[in-house]
């Protein structure tokens, strides 16, 4: 399975970069806002723009349980409750979105975090389905999701091999026939030192599917890199702007970058191309410019050839340089003038 088709477009190594946008919480609440990033993502190229399916009671309980990471998150002593309160997109919100976007040719899916959010997302009739990587190990989710028979895109972060190899089996087993898995570092942001993109071709050749990248770094180069190991999606949080605030923003991506990452991306995928070992006949024009050996000072009939009045200069339609040990030496056959290029029958 190295290739699937995402809402009718083909996704796989074989062709240009499938770019989701992730809106996540970066609409700060607010439907107008939500709507403006749906613009941008298109403006920019993006395939598809994503949501998160949930509500704070669907994803956790009010328990008082406060995020304590030593300084290490964006969300440093937050309630994780009043966090999923904060950042959730409300369920009311989605069909407005995604017919916003199909209108602008963008696909808009979203990632589910329980199964009521696949029985809600199922009545919007999306092409596909995301698991986040804190839910790769929800084995009854995955089933939901599977069962629904769309493709499915799962991010790997925090997850050993084994836990991966579980997920690809579960949804295997429950129906499901178009997988991606996502390359995936689950910290907020991330750092190209712990991206390990060598991770992508492994676990193509481990799971026989398309492999693509969730990539959490600032900038695109992590992005573009991930093509050239044969990253074939790519999934980056997306605002209008930092400076705006909000959840996510502090590791997004703004449409100034976001149409870049569309436009290198195609470019590192055309730029893989097949294993070239010759000239190719775009460059036969080019040959030309190669050096060869020139005539640099008059001689005459009869007279030797040395490195005094021979040179090895551009352009190339003279003896080219690998004869050169075999010319000195020998005798020209008839009058030379300084600017010719040395042939054999002047030797």
């Amino acid at each position: 399975m190295t290739e699937i088709q995402i809402g009718g477009r083909p996704v796989g190594p074989a062709y240009k970069p499938f770019i989701i946008a992730e809106m996540s919480g970066n609409h700060n609440q607010s439907l107008e806002r939500a709507l403006q990033i749906v613009d941008a993502a298109a403006a920019a190229g993006a395939d598809a723009i994503k949501l998160q399916t949930y509500t704070a009671d669907t994803i956790t309980m009010d328990t008082g349980y406060v995020i304590r990471e030593e300084g290490q998150s964006l969300w440093e002593g937050k309630s994780l409750y009043k966090l999923y309160q904060e950042a959730y997109t409300p369920w009311e919100w989605h069909a407005q979105i995604f017919d916003h976007a199909r209108k602008l040719g963008l696909l808009a899916f979203s990632s589910p975090f329980d199964e009521t959010a696949v029985d809600f997302l199922e009545t919007l009739d999306v092409p596909a389905y995301k698991i986040a990587s804190f839910e790769n190990t929800h084995h009854p989710l995955l089933r939901k999701v599977a069962a629904t028979g769309k493709p499915i895109i799962v991010s790997t972060g925090v997850a050993t091999l084994a836990e991966i190899d579980e997920a690809v089996r579960v949804l295997r087993a429950a129906g499901c026939r178009e997988l991606v898995l996502l390359k995936c570092t689950s910290t907020y942001p991330a750092t190209p030192v712990t991206t390990n993109l060598r991770t992508i071709p492994v676990l193509a050749e481990t799971f026989n599917c398309p492999i693509g990248l969730s990539d959490h770094t600032m900038g695109i180069g992590v992005s573009v890199a991930s093509v050239a190991l044969g990253g074939c999606l790519i999934e980056k949080h997306f605002t209008l702007s930092r400076a705006d605030g909000g959840v996510d923003s502090a590791f997004s991506m703004e449409p100034a970058e976001m149409t870049a990452l569309v436009v290198e991306t195609e470019r590192a995928h055309q730029a893989m191309g097949t294993v070239q070992l010759c000239v190719q006949a775009v460059e036969e024009k080019s040959r030309i410019y190669k050096r060869s050996i020139y005539v640099a000072k008059p001689v005459k009939a009869g007279e030797e050839l040395t490195t005094e009045n021979l040179r090895i200069i551009r352009p190339g339609d003279g003896l080219e340089p690998r004869y050169w040990e075999k010319v000195l030496g020998r005798r020209a056959a008839c009058d030379l003038t300084p600017g010719t290029p040395l042939t054999w029958d002047q030797l």
